[in-house]
Formats: C-alpha cells, sequence, structure tokens
C-alpha cells in the first residue's frame, strides 16, 4: 500500500499541545492522526452495518405484516402482562 500525504491547517496553539500531548505518550502526532483515522473508519463502518442490519429488519417486518403475519396487541399485551408478573414475582421479598 502506498503511502500519501494529508494536509490541513490547524491553530498552531492547537498543533503544539497536540505535539506534546502525543510526546508526552511516546508518539506522534502523525501516529495519533492515523490511529484516530482509522478509529473514525471503523466507527463508520460499524455504523453503516448496523443501519443495513436495520432497514432488513424493518424491510422484513414490513414483508410480514404485508403477509398478514401480526399478533394481536391483546395478545402481546398479555403476554408481556404474564412477564411482569413473573420478574415482579421474583423480585418480591422473601423469593
Amino acid at each position: 500500500m502506498s503511502d500519501a500525504t494529508f494536509t490541513f491547517r490547524v491553530d498552531q496553539d492547537l498543533k503544539a499541545e497536540f505535539a506534546n500531548a502525543a510526546r508526552s505518550h511516546d508518539r506522534t502526532g502523525a501516529q495519533l492522526l492515523r490511529d484516530f483515522m482509522r478509529s473514525y473508519v471503523a466507527q463508520q463502518q460499524q455504523a453503516q452495518r448496523h443501519e443495513d442490519w436495520l432497514a432488513d429488519k424493518v424491510e422484513l417486518a414490513h414483508a410480514s405484516a404485508e403477509a398478514g403475519k401480526l399478533v394481536p396487541a391483546a395478545d402481546v399485551e398479555a403476554h408481556f402482562a404474564a412477564r411482569r408478573a413473573a420478574t415482579r414475582a421474583k423480585l418480591a421479598p422473601g423469593n
């Protein structure tokens, strides 16, 4: 992989503080900037994977609803009411 130069302007005081902070951790500013760039790219890739996953789930849900595979709201409420009651029973004093 070939190296490329990345040039940008920054306030002189910020540059000096950044260089001092990097030096205090035995790193150069360039090393830290590369680390920050890699981290940012990884975060963006992870966010995109999540967005893709969520879009797939929404699409599946819409398709399921369009196919009539729905659970009545009363059934959902009853199911979770029973789960809440079971949890409260487990948390009640004496259990």
